[in-house]
């Protein structure tokens, strides 16, 4: 027997070679049917399995513009911003999440608030180009200190006064805070610098805007002695020798002959008087 009737699997002992060759045709044949029987069965499985796959929904115009609502409703109420799986989530299953959102942009590119992505995130900001209108200005009152209270009274009676004339009649060294809180507010200002002391000590005065502040005319219009004692502002028993300065808005102001600014002079106050601070934020003589 032959190689080729061994493989063929069939018995081709006492044929002839035309016998023989008609039996292997027919062999091969047979084999042929059944390679694509096999072939076809495995091709009628995979189509069942397509099948069984689900498939996306095809949503309506109608459908998908009451997603495009639900999303909207969501990206408005959301305290943060949201990712696309979280507006999945509540939608219903198979919403074309990315439909949903190039509609939304789409309708709010031109409204007063866009939608944006941040970081794979979406939501709803205010338009650039409005947000001028959202600005809220607000003036939040500020307390002056005691210390800064006795310094403005002192400077309004007895202007124009240096440094050293405000700590003479507080008994305490004046810090440069509580000057600086009243250049601030733009009730005190530098009125020059005293040539006749040594050192050219900073005088300062009030300005217009603590007269306005105060409903006062003139700084003469300022209370008196008698005018205190009525309000109740001063106790009936005064030592001996106390008085209230009459107020004068006129004195020995000057300026500086070299021509500085007054203003500049503000930056080199004395550093040295700031150690040492009392309760009402003053320093202590020692």
């Amino acid at each position: 027997m032959t190689d080729m009737d061994a493989d063929s699997g069939r018995d081709f002992h006492g044929l002839d070679a035309r016998q023989a060759q008609a039996a292997l045709a027919e062999e091969l044949v047979n084999e042929t049917e059944e390679a694509q029987a096999v072939s076809s069965d495995v091709s009628d499985e995979n189509e069942d399995k397509s099948d069984d796959a689900p498939q996306a929904p095809q949503w309506s115009d109608a459908e998908l513009a009451e997603h495009v609502r639900m999303a909207e409703a969501l990206l408005f109420a959301a305290a943060e911003p949201l990712d696309e799986e979280s507006i999945a989530d509540r939608l219903p299953i198979g919403a074309d999440i990315a439909a949903i959102i190039e509609r939304i942009t789409a309708d709010y590119e031109s409204r007063g608030v866009n939608l944006q992505k941040i970081d794979k995130k979406w939501r709803l900001v205010t338009a650039g180009d409005v947000a001028h209108v959202l600005e809220k200005e607000k003036v939040t009152p500020r307390r002056l200190s005691r210390a800064a209270l006795e310094t403005l009274a002192i400077i309004a009676y007895h202007q124009p006064c240096t440094r050293a004339d405000i700590e003479d009649v507080r008994g305490v060294a004046v810090s440069k805070g509580s000057l600086d809180q009243l250049l601030e507010i733009g009730w005190a200002r530098l009125r020059g610098k005293r040539r006749d002391t040594p050192g050219r000590p900073t005088l300062y005065g009030t300005t217009e805007t603590f007269l306005e502040h105060f409903s006062l005319e003139t700084i003469q219009d300022l209370p008196g002695l008698a005018d205190l004692k009525a309000a109740g502002l001063l106790d009936a028993r005064l030592p001996p020798g106390f008085s209230v300065p009459a107020p004068s808005d006129s004195g020995d102001e000057e300026t500086d002959e070299d021509g500085e600014d007054a203003e500049f002079a503000q930056d080199f106050l004395s550093e040295e008087e700031d150690a040492h601070s009392d309760e009402d934020g003053e320093t202590v003589d020692a």
